[in-house]
């Protein structure tokens, strides 16, 4: 049964959605089964792996407010990586949240469409929308572990309070064996000492709960939306892969798992030989 991991911080611009995309795409590459729901309105992770959100029929919208009838497929796409997958986002997504809250068990609605899905996958991530609204508490009481990506700045140390609070609610009230994957350091800028005092402050309150790798401030990994295409494959010697790719490592390790010969240091050809066609029939 696949582990679900839900990536969530209410604070946008952390890179949450690189995150996601970035380790779904390195585990995949590494012979993994990924599947990626999209549960963000704005739908970036959806775009980010070259799916056009416009024609989409069904979506992570009808996993949610469809009860699925019996031999029903879920709304999954494949997308231009072997091994990985997706319940993308649509634009009706956006009224999810008003929509949700008359139903009965509006909070377990994602962990109940789930249930027979995560079997097909090793790993499967929730990129969350920034809010701590039923879209996330959906994904939180779904998943089985939180994976917190944290910028390097201290407004985004304030919200991680608030963050973890809401954790411990949803462990107490509606997933009591969530547990935390870890916080992941984003953007951090080696050439300031706010990056350098912010890390120091996370390592010194979070000890092991901090992901050893932190994530370095990218022009690369800022450009791979635009093209559609994960990091690994937008630019795979990057400063920006290198840091994902040893991240993915630390996830595996995170969840007693040993990472194959993709995710060891990268080689002549890396990146070359795991791309599939899409739906649409092209390549990343």
């Amino acid at each position: 049964m696949g582990e679900v991991i839900a990536c969530a911080n209410q604070k946008g611009g952390v890179g949450k959605t690189t995150t996601v995309v970035s380790l779904a795409a390195f585990l995949a590459m590494d012979g993994l089964r990924v599947l990626l729901v999209d549960m963000d309105p704005q739908g970036n992770a959806t775009s980010g792996l070259g799916l056009d959100r416009d024609p989409i029929a069904r979506s992570v919208y009808d996993l949610l407010l469809d009860d699925l009838e019996p031999g029903q497929k879920a709304p999954v796409r494949a997308t231009g990586i072997a091994g990985l997958e997706i319940v993308p986002s649509s634009h009706n997504l956006a009224g999810a949240e008003v929509e949700l809250v008359p139903l009965q068990g509006r909070e377990r609605r994602l962990r109940s469409a789930l249930q027979d899905i995560k079997h097909g996958y090793d790993y499967l991530f929730l990129d969350c929308p920034p809010s701590l609204g039923l879209l996330t508490v959906n994904a939180l009481a779904a998943a089985d572990s939180v994976l917190i990506p944290l910028q390097c700045e201290y407004y985004a140390l304030e919200g991680l309070g608030q963050l973890m609070s809401t954790i411990e609610l949803i462990r107490a009230h509606l997933n009591p064996t969530l547990t935390l994957k870890g916080v992941l350091l984003t953007m951090h800028d080696g050439r300031t000492s706010l990056s350098s005092d912010v890390t120091a402050e996370v390592r010194r309150h979070l000890g092991s709960r901090a992901f050893r790798t932190v994530i370095p401030r990218s022009v690369r990994l800022a450009e791979a939306p635009s093209y559609a295409r994960p990091i690994p494959f937008y630019s795979p010697r990057s400063r920006g892969a290198e840091a994902y790719r040893a991240a993915a490592v630390e996830l595996l390790e995170r969840s007693g798992r040993s990472p194959g010969p993709t995710l060891q240091p990268m080689g002549p050809g890396y990146g070359s030989s795991v791309l599939a066609p899409s739906a649409e029939g092209h390549q990343l």
